[in-house]
């Protein structure tokens, strides 16, 4: 299984994310934006397939912090700007695994998800 965890080392919700892999078994691979970054396919692809609205963390102090300006008018090519420039505005988790996507942590939701793997 070629599972991918995208997001922030010390996020706690990472950390929910990773001990639920850890505890049931799922091996996977850490990916660290604020070490490796982010690049444009993946964040096209995630919001292809999740809507930019869910995959751009728009409640996280990041965004918060941006002029008035900034956080206006906002379609998918200005989100995937923001979240290029600022990847903490990524919402996080992101769990890829192959073609299959999950953004954000719920038990409910990785249970289900690797049930149908």
């Amino acid at each position: 299984m070629a599972v991918t965890l995208y997001g922030i080392r010390n996020c706690d919700t990472m950390k929910k994310a990773w001990t639920w892999l850890d505890n049931h078994g799922v091996g996977y691979e850490l990916h660290d934006y604020k070490k490796a970054g982010i690049d444009r396919a993946h964040l096209e692809r995630w919001c292809d397939e999740a809507g930019w609205e869910k995959v751009l963390n728009r409640a996280g102090m990041t965004f918060r912090k941006l002029a008035d300006a900034e956080k206006q008018d906002i379609d998918r090519d200005k989100a995937i700007g923001l979240m290029l420039s600022n990847p903490s505005m990524i919402k996080r988790p992101v769990l890829e695994d192959g073609d299959r996507l999950i953004v954000g942590f719920k038990p409910e939701t990785y249970a289900d998800f690797f049930d149908k793997a």
